[in-house]
């Protein structure tokens, strides 16, 4: 009873300076307009008390009731970093669903979670990054090229489906209230940014104005006007010689020109790469670069520079009054965030809709919903569940990390493919194999058994003694001392142990490692939030991170049967996601052999390959052939897995192929030879469900490529050219592997009765009927594609361009007539003044399942027709910009 009326009082200390000042203060008062209200906060405001607010962990003011708070929060897939939450496919797949309703609901449960667990954090007293409400997110630039490491957080390839998607996933986001937003979302990055990681931070980027106008802005200007996004982040590169952040042009085209009310956050340390070494070094001091940042219009900083705001003032190179500009919005957001408000809308949505039965459901829905098949010859999928014996082999097959991709949250239930194969055919016998390392030098890290560890060298006990101290620095008497048989722990925000604070507590581990085979070790840690490793005395690992844990490990030569000591120092300090693990790859047998020895006895084969988050990122630490800083110097299937792949051929299983990975790979090999290949990408916590309901029939595949996958590198442009040409199906003219907007399903789906007018008069909207049929004998998901063409026109066009799409479901002999409604917009091109403007002529425009051919068209699987387009009083129409 005592600790609870402790509880409450701490919490009525944390909550009780805001209350008492902020019911005094005009700025409190919802009667009044958030503008007024922000004018008088502004008004009793120091210029250091107003700096103070310009950084992304913004302290609190206490003599004016203004908490303390973090806008550092991220939700590319889900809730991320904050401890649990429901974590749907990568953003690569969930654009691979082809479904603007589906990532509307999807991000309306992600802003659930986020209100839902922002209020309970706040509750505590918790204010700092991953517990607020302000989300950046989405991330809206071109895949324009599979090398880029970051490609995986996109859309795709295409700026229409981008946006599109893009507009959905705000809108859910920010919610609908008429007078606050549930979250605020921020489109990034602005603008053309796409990498190579490695670079990032220095290069500038010229694109022509064409491919500026078609490919690089047509997604941010969508976010802008049909979803009111609140938030634009400037990119860390420069833009035609200025860095984004520190770029007028950008920021006028934003607000000026297409009316964005929110304010601009940077990129992470993008306003220092201002004036630090091996950045764009345009100034020599910080308070010049904070000066620059702000005056071009970025408002937010996320990194340290705007502190020297103080100074720059002092030195003049910028006033009060401009200062005042960008907190004025900085404010205003977070006015209508409800955050000095009572009775919000939101602060009622119960924390139990955190990984609620209904969200897992949909976080299994939308995985199956992304996979791509990409081919099923002879109709070998789906495999019968009468089958007898399985082998699941692959380094993809029970790995966790390629469910999760990046920037993701921690789902407290999470399914490897392995594990759903298990659990969808449970009458048969199902095998693992790891088979390979996803790429050469990359161990398979797992936690050391308990046989190896001893409390000392007397082998008289196992496992390591830990002694778990109620303070972080391992000082006085520990609370508790424990054995543990292994160190891999997930505590979440709970304490190891009741008598311990489970928000600031430390563990020291300690004793031997007795190896059992001499040989080339893998040892290290997957810890959050601080660890240290040492082994005889040496230290090993040295990791702290405030946003997530990640595998740190060194090799080390160990011989059978000798002592090693160990010591690892763990801290937890306030995070939601409190993990301990020690880990090792030991030497092994042959994987290659194990994997041919399983497969030989089993009736079907399931091979789970492709990449990693390991391997393609935003950053990348380790440096394995062929991938570097992130992004892939090649877009090869690694060899390693290759060579596995053509000796399991070779024993003449039925087979299929699970690609798991983030970006567009080639692997030309195994889309000729192998019968049946499934795209999963990074599928979520339920993916490895997702996985064996598609393989095993119970789910029709009825995904699409939101990206073109090439035969290889060769026939790419160099990955840090802009220019468009040779990129993406819009403008690549060469044979790819499989193309943008391609997928295959267990059903069959015929086009016909396409109505479209065969003349109009430019400026005209015009729609485009079509009837869809199910033809074959299974229940299916279609995905509708509409494109236009110019074949005639002399100006600068793409050699076509989607411009509308619809899923539709349709029961095996079903149809249903669609429309697409096409506006000027659609069919008009840029002339040589930079003018949209429609052409006297023809444009052709096909409708169908993918992407036309001659021979889709005669399956009736694509249909097209010609517009003629009247214009009467010029050669030109030009269409009226917003």
């Amino acid at each position: 009873m005592v600790h609870i009326f402790k509880q409450y009082l701490l919490l009525i200390l944390l909550i009780a300076p805001w209350l008492l000042s902020c019911n005094h203060k005009k700025y409190c008062d919802t009667s009044l307009s958030f503008e007024t209200r922000v004018d008088d906060v502004l008004a009793q405001m120091t210029l250091e008390e107003k700096v103070s607010q310009l950084v992304y962990n913004s302290p609190a003011i206490e003599r004016l009731g203004i908490p303390e708070y973090n806008w550092w929060n991220e939700c590319l897939h889900g809730v991320g970093r904050a401890g649990i939450s429901t974590v749907f496919p990568q953003a690569i797949g969930m654009a691979a669903m082809w479904d603007d309703s589906a990532m509307f609901d999807i991000a309306t449960i992600v802003s659930d979670e986020a209100r839902a667990k922002h209020h309970a954090f706040a509750k505590k007293g918790k204010r700092g990054i991953y517990q607020g409400l302000t989300y950046w997110t989405p991330n809206i630039n071109i895949f324009r090229d599979p090398r880029w490491g970051r490609g995986m957080e996109t859309y795709g390839e295409d700026p229409y489906l981008t946006g599109k998607l893009g507009v959905a996933y705000i809108k859910g986001l920010q919610g609908d209230d008429d007078k606050y937003l549930k979250l605020i979302a921020t489109a990034k990055h602005f603008a053309v940014h796409s990498g190579p990681e490695v670079s990032r931070h220095r290069f500038d980027v010229v694109p022509s104005k064409y491919d500026f106008l078609e490919t690089y802005s047509p997604q941010f200007k969508m976010a802008i006007h049909e979803a009111g996004v609140y938030s634009v982040m400037c990119a860390y590169n420069s833009y035609k010689g200025k860095p984004c952040c520190g770029n007028l042009e950008l920021s006028n085209l934003l607000r000026n020109e297409w009316g964005f009310e929110g304010y601009i956050v940077s990129d992470c340390w993008a306003v220092t790469d201002f004036y630090a070494q091996n950045g764009h070094e345009i100034v020599n001091t910080k308070a010049e670069a904070a000066a620059i940042a702000l005056k071009a219009g970025t408002d937010l900083n996320c990194g340290d520079s705007y502190p020297a705001l103080v100074e720059a003032v002092k030195e003049g190179y910028l006033t009060e009054d401009e200062i005042d500009v960008s907190l004025r919005r900085l404010m205003l957001a977070r006015m209508k965030l409800g955050m000095f408000d009572k009775d919000v809308p939101f602060e009622n949505i119960p924390l139990d809709v955190v990984d609620s039965e209904q969200h897992q459901q949909a976080a299994l829905e939308a995985a199956r919903k992304s996979m791509v098949l990409l081919k099923n010859e002879d109709d070998c999928l789906p495999f019968s569940k009468q089958v007898k014996r399985i082998a699941v082999i692959g380094p993809n097959a029970n790995n966790t990390d390629v469910l999760l991709g990046n920037y993701h949250g921690y789902p407290s239930k999470i399914v490897t493919p392995f594990l759903g194969i298990k659990n969808k055919v449970s009458t048969a016998d199902v095998g693992y194999a790891l088979g390979c390392h996803l790429a050469d030098s990359l161990p398979v890290l797992t936690a050391i058994p308990p046989e190896v560890l001893f409390t000392d060298k007397t082998k008289s006990s196992h496992g390591l003694i830990g002694e778990y101290f109620n303070n972080l620095t391992f000082a006085g008497k520990p609370q508790t001392y424990k054995v543990n048989h292994n160190i891999d722990f997930k505590w979440w925000n709970n304490s190891p142990d009741k008598t311990i604070n489970p928000d600031t507590f430390s563990v020291r581990w300690s004793g031997v490692l007795v190896p059992e085979l001499t040989g080339k070790y893998a040892i290290g840690t997957e810890s959050f939030p601080k660890v240290k490793l040492w082994v005889n005395g040496e230290l090993l690992v040295d990791y702290k991170s405030e946003h997530h844990p990640a595998k740190e490990y060194e090799y080390l030569d160990l011989e059978a049967g000798k002592p090693y000591n160990l010591k690892i120092e763990y801290i937890q300090e306030k995070t939601e996601y409190a993990r301990a693990s020690l880990l090792w790859e030991a030497p092994s047998n042959d994987l290659k052999k194990e994997a041919l020895e399983l497969a030989q006895q089993a009736d079907l084969v399931v091979l789970c390959m492709g990449l990693s988050p390991r391997l393609e990122g935003e950053e990348m630490k380790v440096k394995v052939d062929g991938f570097s800083h992130g992004d892939r110097d090649d877009i090869q299937l690694p060899a390693v897995q290759t060579d596995l792949i053509k000796a399991i051929y070779n024993l003449g299983k039925p087979t299929v192929l699970v690609l798991l990975n983030g970006s567009a790979l080639a692997f030309n090999w195994e889309a000729e030879n192998i019968p049946a290949i499934l795209e999963a990408w990074y599928p979520g916590q339920a993916g490895g469900t997702a996985i064996a309901d598609i393989i095993f029939g119970d789910y029709n595949p009825s995904g699409r490529l939101p990206l073109t996958f090439y035969q290889s590198v060769g026939q790419l442009p160099d990955f840090d050219d802009y220019d468009m040409a040779g990129r993406t199906y819009r403008y690549f003219d060469g044979e790819p592997l499989y193309e943008f907007g391609y997928g295959l399903s267990y059903t069959n789906f015929e086009y016909s009765k396409l109505k479209v007018p065969t003349k109009i008069c430019a400026g005209d909207e015009f729609t485009v009927n079509v009837t869809v049929t199910n033809t074959g004998k299974m229940d299916g998901e279609e995905v509708v594609q509409l494109y236009i063409s110019h074949p005639y026109s002399s100006l600068p066009k793409a050699i076509r361009s989607l411009k509308g799409f619809k899923r539709v479901a349709l029961k095996a002999g079903e149809s249903i007539e669609l429309a697409f409604k096409l506006t000027p917009q659609d069919i008009a091109l840029l002339n040589t003044d930079y003018e949209y403007v429609i052409q006297e002529g023809a444009v052709e425009v096909s409708v169908g399942g993918s992407q036309p051919n001659e021979q889709r068209v005669k399956d009736k699987k694509v249909l097209g027709a010609t517009v003629k387009i009247e214009v009467n009083d010029a050669a030109y129409y030009t269409v009226l910009q917003e």
